[in-house]
């Protein structure tokens, strides 16, 4: 018996241990500013990744215009750009007033992102409609319709913050994000999963081609588990206030957060592949 009372106490010894250290480097200036700082390197590396790989498209193909696969890349080169920005920034984003200034900021990228990887559904829609002889002519304005109602009712929802901040709408708002990223889950597992059973279907003539069916699956794969792992946390954000992610004393969930949404999300070069099926 007493050996379970010291293994207990133990235990509560390095559980309190574990949340001082882990409430120090919250509550440490200088911890905050080293952990957004490595997160706008990270995000900026992508940003360059993506400028690169749009600049080598345009100089390749040049006559084409701006194709699904250049806008792809260009938006992931705002939305991650835009976001580096931020955390470089994040200290004096802190402090703007009104608050909704700050929400804005930290908002609308993610609104751009979303539209980056509706994108990608969009344009596995379309391989797949055209593979089974089905008219496609509505799926761009669907799109379009898509993007202009959720910009629309975040938009009002700023606009109605702006004029008066209440704390009931800021708790729909982030649930309203919740609920886009897990419209845009729903998306890829619909669109990722019925493209890559199409492909199943196919006889596998060479390993270019195999290799494309599994780039297929790994980008709805990881796709599917972002945007659901995105709506979790943006729910927790919404209801508890030591999930926030808006705040800079929580620098270490900020790190855990966005390290696996830049682990997961931009898939290059797989999402480079899969735009040229």
């Amino acid at each position: 018996m007493e050996g379970y009372g010291v293994d207990a106490a133990a235990i509560a010894i390095e559980l309190k241990n574990a949340s001082s250290w882990w409430r120090g480097i919250n509550d440490s200036p200088i911890w905050q500013d080293r952990i957004f700082h490595i997160l706008a390197a990270l995000y900026g590396l992508v940003s360059a990744v993506a400028l690169v790989q749009l600049i080598r498209i345009q100089m390749r193909v040049p006559e084409y215009g701006w194709t699904t696969q250049k806008v792809f890349h260009f938006l992931n080169f705002l939305v991650n750009g835009v976001r580096s920005l931020v955390f470089v920034f994040r200290r004096h984003v802190q402090h703007l007033h009104p608050e909704i200034v700050q929400h804005i900021l930290l908002d609308m990228p993610s609104l751009t992102f979303f539209t980056t990887y509706a994108l990608l559904i969009l344009f596995w829609a379309e391989i797949y409609y055209q593979a089974r002889a089905v008219s496609t002519d509505g799926l761009r304005p669907t799109f379009f319709t898509i993007n202009a109602v959720v910009y629309t009712i975040q938009i009002a929802m700023w606009l109605v913050l702006w004029r008066k901040y209440i704390p009931v709408l800021v708790i729909l708002s982030k649930m309203f994000f919740a609920g886009v990223s897990l419209f845009a889950a729903l998306g890829f597992l619909l669109y990722g999963g019925r493209l890559f059973l199409m492909l199943q279907r196919f006889p596998v003539e060479s390993k270019g081609r195999r290799k494309k069916l599994q780039e297929v699956g790994y980008v709805t794969t990881i796709c599917f588990s972002c945007f659901l792992v995105r709506c979790i946390m943006m729910c927790f954000c919404a209801f508890d206030k030591a999930a926030d992610l808006d705040v800079l004393n929580h620098p270490i969930l900020n790190l855990i957060y966005y390290l696996l949404d830049l682990l997961i999300t931009p898939p290059y070069p797989h999402c480079k592949q899969v735009l040229e099926l």
